[in-house]
């Protein structure tokens, strides 16, 4: 077969900026609850990490009046990867253009596309620890926190989308990325697609928006290393008083074992633990999930809650976008 991979552009993805009305209970939220740590502050923002990310940030947490997504960023592979990538970005109509780039990280090219804003970077500051956070091992980036659900680093995140198949040849096309699985409906619709820059089976994933809006955003997931600790951090979530939407349990696709809540702002946060699935195959063809076999659940059974199909921040009551008609 022949060889899915397109691109040797991007190298993974880097961080995401959320949203909050709420900034200071979202703060509290990722520090004590999920266990990141704060690396900077600029502005109306706060700049977070989990404890073996090793770049400076992978949340940046900004005010505002409503939840949602600000922007998404990829790392390069190198200065050439970012030029090459941001010309054919450009060259398809995307592009925003250059900036000097945010804390953290050097020379940016910003670009949007459905809706969502998104970036790309080479240059960046790799995390150093202050000496009460030196870890014993120095192939880690940075000693195990002990504090809430403990996660380990940035997983992936899912955007809603309103054309789930535009969205998805964007990002085949224009960023070189290859998807590994997608769900296509009966009448040939496209209801998902999850997709992949690296040998992690995703790096990000789209979802169709219920309510046919643009640029909405679904959830951003932090990693643990076992299934114990996603049933762990249930426990504290439950102690703190966090709204547990659903989970823990097996996903279908992808056989991600999950736990989503929303936190204080609104926005959907997912709690995993993907185990050792990768996608190593250069041919790797994308797994097509039908209509009927979706309509089952998840991989033990349990039936998907419907606000994880209707719900995204914005809120839909906040959304003043336009929609599929």
């Amino acid at each position: 077969m022949k060889s899915t991979i397109r691109s040797s552009d991007l190298a993974h993805l880097a961080h995401i900026e959320l949203f909050s009305p709420k900034p200071a209970e979202s703060l509290r939220f990722f520090t004590d609850i999920m266990g990141m740590t704060e690396s900077g502050r600029r502005g109306d923002s706060v700049y977070l990490r989990a404890w073996d990310d090793y770049e400076h940030h992978t949340l940046k947490l900004t005010a505002a009046k409503v939840a949602g997504m600000g922007h998404v960023a990829f790392r390069a592979t190198s200065p050439e990867a970012l030029e090459h990538r941001a010309q054919i970005i450009d060259a398809a109509g995307f592009g925003v253009g250059w900036t000097d780039g945010d804390l953290g990280h050097g020379r940016t090219y910003a670009f949007q596309t459905t809706g969502h804003n998104m970036e790309i970077y080479y240059e960046t500051e790799w995390y150093s620890p202050p000496p009460p956070l030196q870890p014993a091992l120095k192939n880690q980036a940075q000693r195990f926190p002990a504090r809430g659900a403990n996660v380990r680093r940035l997983d992936h995140l899912n955007l809603l989308a309103a054309d789930v198949r535009s969205l998805r040849t964007f990002f085949e096309d224009v960023l070189g990325m290859r998807t590994t699985e997608m769900i296509v409906l009966d009448n040939g619709d496209e209801a998902g697609a999850w997709m992949t820059t690296t040998n992690k089976s995703y790096d990000l994933a789209f979802t169709a928006d219920h309510y046919g809006a643009r640029g909405r955003f679904h959830h951003l997931t932090y990693a643990v290393d076992s299934r114990e600790e996603v049933l762990r951090a249930a426990d504290i979530f439950l102690e703190h008083g966090v709204h547990i939407e659903t989970g823990p349990h097996k996903h279908a696709i992808q056989q991600t074992f999950f736990l989503y809540v929303y936190e204080p702002g609104g926005n959907r946060v997912e709690v995993d633990s993907a185990g050792a699935r990768l996608v190593l195959a250069p041919d790797w063809q994308p797994v097509i999930w039908t209509e009927a076999e979706r309509k089952k659940g998840q991989a033990w059974g349990l039936k998907t809650i419907e606000s994880f199909h209707t719900y995204g921040t914005p809120p839909i009551e906040h959304y003043t976008g336009p929609r599929r008609t």
